[in-house]
């Protein structure tokens, strides 16, 4: 992926437009969430553009661990220059909105990294309605149709070396957790690199507003979801 397509930046302080982070989400995270619509309300960055922009910014480590605190929407912020092994990136006015904590040697090489977040990117980009919808319907819960909120809460990978070329991710399982009307997701895979497993990782996001499943409604949500897709595939818009 061309990631620079994707966001603007001035030294150690990256900014996102609007379209650009819809796009990203659309086109490179095959994710249609209506979070990252041009003209959502509650509109934010993807977090897996954060993601890839972190490891082209800072490199990528063994052992990284990924914290969302807060929604980016059209602000600035601050990626720093540094080695330390806990990097936190904020916005202009000191607000955090993503805490990274790496372990381990660090590489560069922007062939690997671009590789692996596309990877990762691209598994990410499945959870809905592929992986989500059959883990609600299993726990007999559903988000709400009329405000559907997913939220991507951290993510961790742990490499077993970098000597890496082009490791594929493949899934090892997905569960839900429901407590009330939250449920936390968690989706765990491996990294594999000729037939040998090089590393894992896991991703969790947050579910809200949850209610009783109903097996027409919810297919309704998927069917509207697939149409918006099909139609922002055919037109080159959204």
């Amino acid at each position: 992926m061309v990631l620079a397509n994707y966001f603007t930046a001035e030294g150690n302080k990256v900014q996102f437009t609007r379209d650009q982070a819809s796009r990203f989400a659309k086109e490179i995270a095959n994710d249609f969430n209506p979070l990252h619509n041009t003209e959502a309300k509650m509109f934010c960055v993807p977090g897996d553009l954060l993601f890839a922009v972190a490891l082209n910014h800072l490199g990528l480590s063994q052992q990284m661990h990924f914290t969302f605190s807060g929604m980016v929407r059209d602000q600035a912020v601050i990626f720093p220059d540094s080695s330390a092994s806990l990097i936190q990136v904020v916005d202009e006015a000191g607000k955090q909105y993503l805490s990274i904590e790496r372990e381990g040697e660090t590489t560069h090489d922007p062939l690997l990294i671009d590789h692996l977040s596309s990877r990762y990117v691209a598994f990410s980009g499945m959870a809905f309605p592929h992986i989500l919808v059959p883990l609600m319907a299993a726990e007999g819960v559903m988000i709400n149709p009329a405000r559907p909120l997913v939220i991507y809460q951290s993510m961790e990978i742990d490499l077993n070396r970098l000597d890496l070329n082009d490791p594929q991710l493949e899934s090892t399982g997905s569960s839900l957790d429901v407590q009330g009307k939250k449920g936390m997701v968690r989706l765990d895979f491996r990294f594999m690199e000729a037939g040998i497993e090089v590393g894992h990782g896991t991703k969790h996001m947050a579910l809200r507003g949850l209610q009783p499943y109903q097996d027409e409604v919810m297919q309704g949500v998927v069917d509207e979801y697939n149409d918006y897709k099909q139609t922002y595939i055919t037109a080159g818009k959204g």
